[in-house]
């Protein structure tokens, strides 16, 4: 993982302005393709990473498919927003990409409703793959919409609990926390204030905090977003109401959010070495398994241990589940090269030995069922912890939905006016929340 598209803020917006921009698309695909795979072509391929050490992984990637495959050559484009694949899905022509890959897996659904990447069921089926045998549930949720298979998994993300050894010892900390109270407590011993500040804080809850979001916490709970018609279910699936008090107790015990949010002031860059992880300014972090490769290349001076995020204490059995998502590729519907491109997804999907060494050199979480038991992994064994919580059965997602995402900031925004007490009457906020999710996704649906 990487400087990629992770920043939160950044991640939403550019999320908002893309649900506006594909509701311009009108590029479909019904698996009709034409064009001969075995054919001499040229591929282009569109991808976010732009780290020196990740685009040498992905040229690694594509130089073992061409190897494979000699007739296709693959053009790579590195460091692509999906603002500006957006713009190219729309636009088409020759300088438009055949294979996008994107970061911002909230988009999935504005992808296949808008028909900008093709639906991938006819080339799976085409191929024998049946993909509930391939990857697992939370990921195929959260690259398909309605039926629509229009993206499939690029390696994928798995969230847990880092935390500094170090600091657990010199406290008389012998395990990590598996409860949310445990947490609390176990935060609270490790925290050091210092007049209105802090020398060492046992964990940032604050939603402001990195990674630190309802989206990203909730999981824990085993919430579901939406009913079967497609309405939203943060006011009556308590399992929001129950994360956002827990979390309002974390912020209120740890002193406050007004002291919490001046001391986050004082964090270094999230994508730096001075991320406060990094540094010790938190003893606890809630994380992707990208940070243990950036801590050990930001040279922490302590031992880091890693552990699945805590589960409500009333779910102690479901302990080591926790929140997945990851990086997404398809085929443009605008390509002329379809059934190459499907052979270059096909390759970079599903194909063992290549998701394995993907894996291994750019340090995320392989993506299909096969792969994460693979021998041939090469990761930190504190990395185990992510693969572990990669295959929990009860670990989960958020789902694909037409409007690309926005129900996440809506829902945020209650926890933000909570954790600051400028909303003290949750249910009512809830059900607010509620209301406007559903009339955002019945006006996207009439367009």
């Amino acid at each position: 993982m990487s400087i990629r598209a992770r920043k939160s803020a950044t991640a939403f917006a550019a999320t908002a302005a893309l649900s506006l921009l594909l509701g311009a698309c009108t590029g479909s695909s019904d698996g009709g393709a034409t064009d001969d795979p075995k054919a001499e072509t040229t591929l282009t391929f569109w991808h976010g990473w732009s780290a020196p050490s990740e685009v040498k992984a992905i040229q690694s990637n594509i130089a073992r498919f061409m190897a494979k495959h000699p007739n296709i050559k693959v053009k790579i484009v590195s460091n692509m927003t999906d603002d500006k694949i957006n713009q190219a899905l729309r636009a088409g022509g020759s300088q438009a990409p055949d294979v996008v890959s994107s970061f911002t897996t909230n988009s999935v659904g504005k992808f296949c409703n808008s028909g900008a990447l093709v639906d991938l069921n006819p080339f799976l089926k085409k191929a024998n793959i049946d993909p509930k045998k391939v990857f697992n549930k939370p990921v195929l949720d959260y690259t398909a919409f309605d039926g629509n298979q229009c993206s499939l998994p690029l390696l994928g993300d798995a969230y847990g609990l880092y935390y500094n050894k170090d600091a657990f010892a010199a406290a008389g900390i012998t395990a990590p926390p598996k409860t949310w109270s445990e947490l609390k407590q176990v935060a609270l011993k490790l925290t050091k204030p210092k007049g209105d500040s802090f020398t060492q804080l046992g964990f940032m809850p604050n939603y402001h905090g990195y990674e630190t979001t309802i989206s990203h916490y909730v999981p824990q709970w085993s919430p579901t977003y939406f009913d079967g018609e497609g309405k939203s279910t943060v006011a009556t699936d308590p399992a929001f109401a129950k994360m956002i008090t827990t979390q309002k107790d974390l912020v209120d015990s740890l002193g406050g959010h007004a002291k919490l949010s001046r001391y986050r002031n004082t964090f270094g860059d999230e994508w730096g070495a001075k991320h406060p992880f990094h540094t010790g300014q938190v003893a606890m972090q809630l994380d992707g398994e990208w940070r243990l490769g950036m801590a050990k290349d930001a040279g922490v001076d302590f031992e880091i241990g890693t552990a699945p995020l805590p589960v409500p204490d009333d779910q102690i059995a479901d302990y080591g589940k926790g929140y997945l998502s990851g990086t997404i590729v398809g085929i443009a519907a605008t390509s002329k090269k379809q059934n190459a491109a499907w052979e270059l997804i096909k390759y970079m999907t599903t194909d063992t030995e290549a998701v394995v060494a993907f894996s291994n050199d750019i340090r995320n979480v392989p993506s299909t069922i096969e792969a994460l038991k693979s021998p041939d992994l090469k990761h930190d064994p504190a990395f185990k912890t992510f693969l572990e919580i990669a295959q929990h059965p009860k670990s989960n997602s958020s789902p694909a939905m037409i409007d690309g995402g926005t129900y996440h900031i809506t829902l945020q925004d209650v926890g933000h006016r909570y954790e600051s007490g400028k909303l003290t009457d949750l249910k009512a906020g809830l059900e607010k929340a509620a209301q406007q999710i559903d009339t955002d996704i019945a006006k996207l649906k009439k367009q």
